[in-house]
């Protein structure tokens, strides 16, 4: 229905404005913040070795370092979240398995991928579908606690592809909270469900039709 369309568009909208407000705080508070610390840090070694307090310039030093070597972290991983660079140089498989040992070690879980059909994607549904499940994920990590996540890929006798999230954790009862993946998946023509897992947790199911398989 196109009001219905229409709502879910601006949903979207929304959700897009949504992260840019977080990113810019992420960077305001985080990586800006810390660069202001870092300044500070230089200028109070400057002092020290002018004062010929060498010890504690070093000190101050070494500290600054390893601020700035966290810094680089957070700037990298925001980079990589935004547009990571392995989907265009390596393809869709190394990137999914970099994003999912990025996450499994940070968040202390298993991620089990079965991905290889998502080779054969064409391009804009490569991007969109990697975007579908960086956001599953990320939704399934929120809601906790979980264990272990899976993500599968495979094609249906129809030739359409079917993508699946499944987690252990606790079951999902926002709806709102999936309308922008719904959105993502409307606009390649496909369809999405969330349902409960058999074993509790969630299930996420993403089936995008034959044509997009064709690079």
């Amino acid at each position: 229905m196109p009001d219905e369309r229409a709502r879910l568009q601006d949903r979207l909208i929304a959700a897009e404005q949504d992260e840019r407000r977080r990113i810019a705080l992420f960077l305001h508070d985080g990586p800006v913040q810390s660069l202001s610390g870092i300044a500070l840090m230089l200028d109070a070694v400057t002092a020290s070795i002018e004062a010929g307090k060498l010890e504690e310039a070093r000190t101050v030093l070494r500290g600054a370092a390893e601020r700035q070597r966290q810094t680089i972290r957070e700037l990298r991983d925001l980079s990589f979240a935004l547009e990571p660079v392995v989907l265009r140089d390596q393809g869709f498989g190394p990137a999914i398995h970099a994003l999912a040992e990025q996450l499994g070690i940070a968040h202390e879980l298993r991620i089990e991928l079965d991905v290889a059909e998502g080779d054969r994607l064409g391009e804009k549904a490569q991007i969109a579908l990697y975007t579908i499940i960086r956001e599953s994920l990320e939704l399934a990590i929120r809601r906790g606690p979980r264990s272990r996540i899976l993500v599968r890929i495979a094609r249906l006798e129809d030739g359409s592809v079917e993508t699946l999230v499944a987690d252990d954790g606790a079951g999902e009862r926002r709806r709102r909270a999936f309308e922008a993946i719904e959105e993502r998946v409307r606009q390649l023509h496909g369809t999405v469900s969330l349902e409960a897992g058999d074993d509790g947790g969630t299930e996420l199911r993403v089936v995008l039709p034959p044509y997009t398989a064709r690079r």
